[in-house]
């Protein structure tokens, strides 16, 4: 419930604290005095964009601040899902800064504005005329019936499996997307990949084939040139070796005669070993450097396909090809294997159906067996409400479409006169008789929805006399459960209200300010005396007035 309200800064209202108490909670007050600046102080709560025409004072800050008793309301899990410390007393304040910049917190945690929506739906049902219009609609139609067929966890669970049907609906179409585009590219993709499987490729192999062609182009010069260092290496009287081994028998005569001369010795010997394994790898390349112009032409040939290749492919060597080429085995697999993946799609797309339409199935049938007691009740209880000849049809029937809610198209038809044709809610029923239509799917909402705090905004438009005592007996019984607030113009339903509160305008140092004030006993007969016969209160009227709260 809400526990109390303070507002300031805000449009009329300079500073404003007020308690509220549990039962049904009156508003009154003149046409103009500031009745619809307090819900709109109420809906910044919940969660309404605000801006800066809501500052009374444009050097100053907006604060609206609400205290919600919610202990008993099972609310817990929405704080946790919210990431949100649950209290019992939990505070909602909203500031709307001079910058234009608005701030929200949920007991002094910043919050943003979805977050405050989705949790003033669980504390405040604000029944305004706007909302009367939604009579009309599909969706609240069938919220009504749901709410008393108990289906909240049919439809979650429908909900969820409907989710999975459309995800994979969606999985579907992306493979016949894929298919599509697999026919248009199949032949392409199966003749790259021919192609790249045909040159067999090896990594690392066109810089192999470089070095072995850069031989075999080059090999009248490479045998000269290794024919010559033959020369230079084993020429008898002038060849490096034989020149080294003369050197080296030299110093080997010196080493007779001191050690230090053993060192060179050491070196030239080692280096006469060094040039005769290279001698001897000189001849080994001599013998086996053979010109071959066939396998010139083998590996010429192989080296113009991979850089062909390479340009196709803007490949910057074999080893990105055979990435390429794996690429295009996996595209040909998979649009080989696409059908069979589309219809194990559409066999489990199928499977869900089955669940979904079982579940929707039960939607239904609870809809069906609900009807007839809301059609009985609301029947009853507009009947009470001066409208003895009221009679609903309203029926549902499964179509084959999934809708987020079941397979059900609704039909939700009124008549308001006796062998009258049936219609459209919208068509059949005025103003007046929305709003007592709308009062009595509140009260027998009342009870299958638990909603802490209701809030009627002249649901009264449209009627008097007894009709409105009736009205106020409705909301009166709705506040043994819950709190129940009422807006009215009305002396009737002003005077069955368990407190009283009263909306007035007043000039100060030539300002207009808006103030709300409880009444108390006395004072609440003057007001309902007013409300009865105008500022000039009778003393009939002052009787009346008493009469009606007695």
């Amino acid at each position: 419930m809400l526990s109390s309200l303070s507002i300031k800064n805000y449009a009329l209202i300079d500073e404003l604290l007020v308690n509220f108490n549990q039962g049904f909670t009156i508003i009154t007050g003149e046409t103009g005095a500031g009745k619809s600046i307090l819900l709109g102080g109420l809906s910044l709560i919940l969660g309404k964009r605000a801006d800066l025409s809501s500052l009374k004072n444009k050097d100053q800050k907006c604060v609206i601040e609400a205290v919600f008793n919610i202990e008993n309301y099972q609310l817990e899990s929405l704080f946790k899902t919210e990431d949100l410390d649950f209290e019992s007393q939990t505070i909602i304040r909203r500031e709307i800064l001079p910058s234009g910049k608005s701030r929200a917190f949920v007991n002094d945690t910043p919050v943003n504005l979805s977050a405050l929506q989705l949790l003033g739906k669980h504390l405040i049902d604000v029944h305004s005329q706007n909302q009367t219009m939604q009579l009309v609609d599909d969706d609240f139609q069938f919220q009504i019936i749901d709410a008393l067929a108990n289906n909240k966890a049919s439809l979650e669970k429908y909900q969820s499996q409907l989710d999975g049907f459309k995800q994979l609906q969606k999985e579907l179409k992306v493979l016949f997307n894929l298919q599509a585009e697999a026919l248009k590219e199949q032949d392409y993709n199966t003749f790259l990949l021919k192609e790249l499987t045909e040159a067999n490729l090896v990594d690392g192999e066109f810089e192999t084939l470089e070095e072995e062609y850069e031989t075999l182009n080059n090999i009248e010069e490479i045998q000269e040139k290794l024919t010559h260092s033959h020369q230079l290496l084993q020429e008898e009287e002038l060849g490096i070796l034989s020149m080294l081994t003369q050197l080296k028998n030299t110093l080997h005569k010196l080493v007779n005669y001191s050690n230090s001369y053993e060192g060179l010795y050491t070196r030239v010997n080692s280096s006469l070993i060094d040039l005769d394994d290279t001698f001897a790898e000189i001849e080994s390349l001599q013998e086996n450097l053979d010109a071959d112009p066939k396998r010139l032409d083998v590996v010429n040939a192989k080296l113009q396909t991979l850089h062909n290749l390479m340009q196709k492919h803007v490949a910057e060597n074999v080893s990105e090809l055979i990435e390429i080429k794996n690429g295009l085995v996996e595209k040909v697999s998979a649009s080989q294997n696409l059908e069979e993946s589309i219809l194990l799609k559409q066999k489990e797309i199928q499977e869900k159906s089955i669940k979904l339409d079982a579940v929707a199935e039960k939607i239904h049938q609870n809809r069906k067996k609900t009807i007839p007691k809301l059609t009985k009740e609301l029947e009853r209880i507009l009947n009470d409400l001066g409208m003895p000849n009221a009679q609903f049809k309203i029926e549902v029937a499964l179509v084959k479409e999934y809708m987020y809610n079941g397979k059900d198209q609704l039909s939700f038809l009124f008549s308001a006169n006796k062998g009258g044709q049936f219609n459209e809610l919208k068509k059949a029923a005025s103003g007046g008789e929305l709003a007592r239509i709308m009062l009595a799917i509140k009260s027998i909402l009342s009870n299958y929805i638990q909603l802490p705090t209701i809030m009627f905004d002249e649901i009264d438009t449209g009627v008097s006399g007894e009709i409105a005592n009736k009205m106020a007996d409705i909301m009166q019984d709705m506040s043994k459960t819950m709190q129940v607030f009422a807006i009215t113009h009305l002396p009737q339903i002003a005077a069955k209200g368990h407190t009283h509160f009263k909306v007035y305008k007043e000039d100060v140092d030539e300002v207009t300010t808006t103030n709300l004030v409880k009444l108390n006993h006395d004072d609440r007969i003057v007001e309902i005396a007013q409300m009865l016969g105008g500022i000039e209160v009778s003393s009939s009227a002052m009787a009346h007035a008493k009469q009606l709260l007695n």
